[in-house]
């Protein structure tokens, strides 16, 4: 435990960093959108990666907290050998399962049926997955990676290695553009830039971190698997609320343009709300007492309102350059998704709150209530999925999408406030890890 209190900078030079890793990952994914949204038939182009995007993120959702894993558990030779083998078997996993939605007779059951996806977009979103087969172990290794980075608190590396990522992004989407069209470049394009950017941290891992010994506290792979495995599946759960969310769109009146809407959308809360997932890492490695978690919560409140300024601004007055200029996102498209982004403000800070408090519950191992948090969240959507495709109200398909989504993050920071309520002593001046 550290006898010097926590202060707003040491968490602003750790946080930031990671701040802009996330940033510049989401912009990734909002270069590939502005690639895509060239094509004339963009509709379908933006669409079908949106999908596939949203099957691989639900399917891989496992692997998103192995760098969590890491910095929890990651204590000696004995610990690390324990957390690759938990790494790898989840990766085989994840490969797998797409490829039978990309290569079988499955990703029809899935597209088509589950998804509710038009003919057309499934094609393209199949096509995208057949190449994205291949990056659950890339993405699976880079967390990995990622979390004996932050161990080492070296959190500047990982943004200098996804600023790389980028460039390298731009480089491949000019390669692969003479003989891959629509979803298809931009799925190549994102495999590429991924596994330069897992090269990078394994080097930077390699370079910065500790050296590890046996220690007598270290989990053994049982236990690791029975700390991880909760979180992998909670992880799981919360990629569910926008396969649901695509499913409801995809019913709709104006399906096409909701989903392209839509994974133009969450494109832009990946790039300006995503940094606030990272406050889990800043409270695994940075808070030891009930005073840091009060500091750490008055910061991330702080930096959570002003990402939500910038969905405004995004929104509204620069809605034409950054949009409409910058990515090519075309007028009737751009008129369509405003309002809704505009909504958006709200998810900065609800979406603080939840990746604040699940943090605290991932330091106190107490893992297998994040699971029930997003159960919450998924049953809500399924309440009301019936409704909204039965009576399909007057309104966006987009606008729908975006409602739905803060209303599931809201539901899951109450429920996990709560249940943080009754697992604090009454006093609450106690460590929390």
């Amino acid at each position: 435990m550290s006898s010097t209190p926590l202060r707003q900078r040491d968490i602003a030079l750790f946080f930031f960093p990671l701040l802009l890793n996330v940033q510049l990952m989401s912009l990734s994914h909002t270069i590939i959108n502005g690639a895509l949204a060239r094509y004339a038939d963009y509709v379908t182009a933006l669409a079908g990666m949106s999908v596939a995007m949203v099957v691989h993120l639900f399917i891989a959702s496992p692997s998103y907290q192995n760098h969590t894993v890491t910095i929890t558990m990651v204590r000696g030779h004995r610990s690390l050998r324990a957390v690759l083998i938990f790494v790898g078997l989840i990766a085989c996993y994840v490969s797998l399962m797409l490829g039978l939605i990309a290569f079988t007779d499955l990703g029809d059951l899935v597209l088509l049926d589950l998804l509710g996806a038009p003919p057309k977009i499934a094609t393209a979103a199949r096509e995208a997955l057949q190449l994205l087969v291949l990056l659950p172990f890339f993405t699976g290794i880079r967390g990995f990676f990622q979390g004996l980075v932050i161990q080492s608190r070296r959190t500047s590396l990982i943004s200098i290695a996804t600023g790389l990522r980028v460039a390298a992004l731009l480089g491949f989407l000019a390669l692969g553009k003479d003989w891959l069209y629509g979803a298809q470049l931009g799925a190549f394009a994102l495999v590429s830039c991924i596994i330069v950017e897992t090269l990078l941290m394994a080097f930077f891992a390699w370079r910065v971190h500790l050296p590890l010994t046996e220690q007598q506290d270290e989990k053994s792979t049982a236990q690791i698997f029975r700390y991880a495995l909760p979180l992998a599946y909670s992880s799981c759960l919360q990629q569910t609320i926008p396969l649901l969310i695509n499913s409801i769109l995809g019913r709709l009146p104006d399906a096409p343009l909701a989903l392209a809407a839509f994974g133009v959308i969450r494109g832009f809360l990946f790039l300006l709300a995503g940094p606030m997932r990272n406050l889990q890492q800043v409270y695994l490695t940075l808070v030891d007492t009930f005073a840091d978690y009060q500091v750490l919560r008055r910061f991330a409140v702080i930096v959570a309102l002003g990402l939500g300024l910038l969905v405004l601004l995004v929104a509204g007055p620069a809605a034409q350059p950054i949009l409409g200029q910058l990515l090519g996102v075309e007028s009737g498209l751009l008129n369509y998704l405003r309002f809704p982004l505009a909504g958006c403000a709200l998810f900065p800070l609800l979406y603080a709150i939840s990746n604040l408090l699940r943090g605290w519950f991932a330091g106190a191992h107490k893992t297998a209530l994040l699971g029930y948090s997003t159960l919450f969240k998924c049953s809500f959507l399924l309440l009301v999925w019936w409704p909204i495709v039965q009576f399909k109200p007057p309104v966006s398909g987009a606008a729908i999408g975006i409602a739905l989504l803060l209303s599931a993050e809201a539901i899951e920071a109450l429920y996990l406030r709560i249940q943080r309520g009754r697992l604090l002593a009454p006093d609450a001046e106690i460590a929390l890890k």
